[in-house]
């Protein structure tokens, strides 16, 4: 079946399977390989994009389902001359990644949290990436590199 959406400003039409997950059609009909697999079960984030501005956990809807939708994945967010988005200069500068794994889904979370909580909290922070899991980092710097981003975003 084919499904007309606009993935990182550009218009694509994918002919998939009715049972085909966003997170498939991403990664295998578009090669966009930077939007991770981790669980198959919406538990981890590795997975999450930005689906008309918010943040959605790809591994857990159908890319039917994404008819009309704006996408956009981690290969979306740097500028067209490369410069990367403030969220990703502050993951890199404040050492918020260690394997990488879950690097872009808490990217794009993170994204989300502060263009809808402006100013967050460090609390509230951490409350917003709960549905994110990194494995290597212990949040710290992750933490940090959100705050970074935040203020980042708005400058």
């Amino acid at each position: 079946m084919p499904v007309q959406m606009t993935v990182n400003g550009k218009a694509v039409t994918i002919d998939a399977a009715p049972n085909t997950l966003l997170v498939q059609a991403l990664r295998e009909h578009l090669k966009l390989t930077g939007t991770h697999v981790g669980c198959d079960t919406a538990q981890c984030g590795a997975c999450t994009v930005l689906v008309d501005g918010r943040a959605v956990k790809s591994c857990n809807v159908l890319v039917g389902q994404m008819a009309g939708a704006s996408i956009s994945t981690i290969e979306g967010l740097a500028a067209p001359d490369g410069t990367m988005h403030p969220m990703q200069a502050a993951f890199k500068e404040c050492h918020g990644l260690q394997c990488g794994f879950c690097t872009p889904g808490m990217v794009m979370s993170a994204v989300h949290l502060c263009k809808t909580h402006p100013g967050a909290t460090e609390a509230q922070i951490r409350e917003g990436l709960e549905g994110n899991i990194c494995r290597c980092t212990g949040y710290q710097n992750i933490v940090r590199a959100v705050q970074q981003g935040a203020a980042n975003m708005t400058a």
